[in-house]
């Protein structure tokens, strides 16, 4: 054995004993007579200490490690006269008796440290390097633990975990599939999984009635701080169940996993919120429920006053920011400059104080009276002190700029924060939505996703208003998981198959083997999977997934550890019949 213990486990307890330790070092200090050497592992750091005086030659060698030389070193275990209270082995350090040099570093291009001088891109070029840190290197602990205590939980219950295929066949519908080409069969393409959906359900039919997988999905698209082109899921699937089945089942699985890795209870049901509201109140179906500032309709009581913005538009809506009646003009300024941003893409902003004394002042005060002003912040609910901010234009555009100055004034004011979690889930979403620039229908979810029983009579009649058996669990404003109740009826699938514009042969094309297995007895079914990084990244107090995930992707789609996406070879090219024309030929 190279060492009989790790660099992070040694106490006041093993004094005396003879130990040997390896690891990386990640400092040194000569002073005068004493060399103090930081050793570190992935279980912590312990000070080594080499005596000039009672061995001179094993100080010299010391004094010679560079950073990030790999050594081992034995000695004796004694108590630190200057203790290190802040590290589980701050009491105690290692009087070296023997020291072995087990590789050299060269100088790394950044420091290993927490507070490091290295930017991210470099830090991705080197990622090997950046997972030494202890930040990272803990966040990839917590992922480790998170997909422990799923398995754990999800056994407990009764379900399989079963691996599904990676290589595929492409489906639509979707985001862009990657593809891969195909040598043994010359002109055809698998497609990398973008979800195990259809197979998951095929598993249902297959009688796994309670199927789960921890399992890597790709997607080409553009991405960002919540989104790599391959993530991981937590899929799952049950047979014989119905939507509060699913919600109470998953529900549970959130329970404890908070319990588990937050040390976190929750009291009472979580909140089920439909769709509908979601949008009206918050703009967003994925709303940050962490505070209030709801979205409140002011259009009745603001229009018909010769004030032109609102006179004109579908639709105004306003929130109250509570204690800000005293921004500055400047403040009010730099409101209105973020909700023009083009991402945003509002015109302008009204606002209305409501002094804490009850004195009310707007922007727009020239065209509305006192007593106009004080039905404002009635319809509003707002209360002395708080500062009205509106917007207005068409309804859909409108609550979505609403929705991100909500956010923006919950960050301002300090209501966001990072240990606070309120889980919710938004039912009743819209089955379907109209592409205008293709004249047709889509699938919100997946054409696999059950209408509601009670809206089935409106698929043929009025399908955009067909309710979906869908769900999604989001906390904190982000969207964790999402799932439905799938249709497990050939004459329903065909129903939403003939909505969506497909034809029976397309339908055959596409799906033709889960539509074959559909009639070999297809039990009732409904699942749901959880965005895996994104909930690791929220356990760790982080809004980017990327440092949760060994070894991501930058915001380009490039690994520039592994320099990929990369050419290949002409005869790899060849061998799967592929004719690569590069664009600047094209043009010529």
């Amino acid at each position: 054995m190279y060492r009989t213990h790790t660099c992070g486990e040694l106490t006041l307890a093993d004094a005396g004993k003879n130990v040997t330790l390896c690891g990386w070092v990640q400092k040194s200090r000569d002073l005068g007579g004493m060399t103090f050497v930081d050793l570190r592992d992935r279980y912590g750091i312990t000070q080594l200490v080499f005596n000039l005086e009672t061995n001179s030659v094993l100080c010299g060698q010391a004094r010679k490690l560079g950073r990030e030389y790999v050594i081992q070193a034995s000695g004796v275990v004694r108590e630190r006269s200057n203790k290190n209270l802040k590290i589980p082995t701050g009491e105690v350090e290692i009087e070296v008796e023997e020291l072995k040099v087990l590789n050299r570093s060269e100088i790394p291009p950044f420091t290993i440290e927490e507070d490091t001088d290295g930017g991210e891109e470099l830090r991705m070029r080197y990622r090997y390097l950046d997972l030494r840190r202890g930040s990272v290197k803990n966040n990839i602990i917590l992922r480790h633990n998170v997909a422990r205590e799923v398995r754990t939980y999800m056994d407990s219950i009764g379900f399989v975990e079963v691996e599904t295929p990676v290589l595929i066949k492409s489906t639509p519908e979707g985001a862009r599939d990657f593809v891969v080409p195909s040598r043994m069969q010359p002109g055809t393409f698998y497609a990398l999984p973008q979800s195990p959906q259809t197979l998951k359900q095929l598993l249902m039919v297959a009688g796994f009635d309670r199927y789960f997988q921890i399992v890597k999905c790709f997607r080409d698209e553009d991405l960002r701080a919540d989104r790599q082109p391959e993530f991981t899921q937590i899929d799952c699937e049950m047979s014989f169940v119905e939507r509060d089945d699913i919600l109470e089942t998953f529900e549970g699985l959130a329970r404890f996993l908070f319990k588990k890795i937050k040390g976190i209870e929750f009291p009472g049901q979580f909140t089920r919120l439909p769709y509908a509201e979601a949008m009206e109140f918050y703009g967003s179906d994925k709303p940050d429920l962490r505070f209030g500032m709801k979205i409140a309709d002011l259009t009745s009581v603001v229009r018909g006053h010769g004030f032109g913005v609102f006179d004109t538009a579908d639709y105004i809506g306003g929130i109250c920011a509570p204690g800000c009646s005293e921004y500055s003009r400047k403040q009010t300024d730099e409101l209105t400059e973020f909700v023009r941003k083009p991402q945003i893409g509002a015109k302008g902003l009204v606002y209305l104080k409501y002094g804490a004394d009850g004195s009310l002042k707007s922007s727009a005060d020239k065209f509305y009276s006192p007593e106009d002003l004080k039905l404002w912040v009635e319809r509003a609910g707002a209360r002395p002190g708080d500062l009205l901010l509106i917007l207005a234009g068409e309804k859909k555009k409108t609550l979505a700029a609403l929705s991100e100055l909500r956010l923006e004034m919950g960050g301002r004011l300090g209501l966001r924060k990072k240990d606070v979690f309120a889980p919710l889930w938004v039912v009743d979403f819209p089955l379907l939505e109209w592409d205008e620039e293709t004249s047709r229908f889509y699938a919100m979810h997946h054409p696999f996703t059950s209408p509601n029983p009670d809206d089935l009579n409106l698929m043929e009649t009025d399908p955009g208003k067909v309710r979906a058996n869908a769900y999604d669990l989001v906390i904190n404003g982000v969207e964790i998981g999402g799932g439905s109740v799938r249709i497990h009826s050939e004459d329903v699938q065909k129903l939403m198959f003939k909505v969506l514009g497909f034809s029976d042969d397309e339908a055959k094309e596409q799906f033709g083997f889960l539509l074959n297995a559909f009639r070999y007895g297809a039990p009732p079914h409904a699942g749901i999977a959880f965005g895996f990084d994104r909930w690791v990244a929220m356990f760790g107090g982080q809004d980017s997934i990327r440092d949760f995930i060994a070894f991501p992707k930058n915001n380009s789609g490039r690994d520039v550890m592994l320099d990929t996406p990369a050419e290949i070879s002409q005869k790899q090219l060849d061998e799967l019949n592929i004719l690569f024309r590069k664009k600047d030929q094209d043009r010529k």
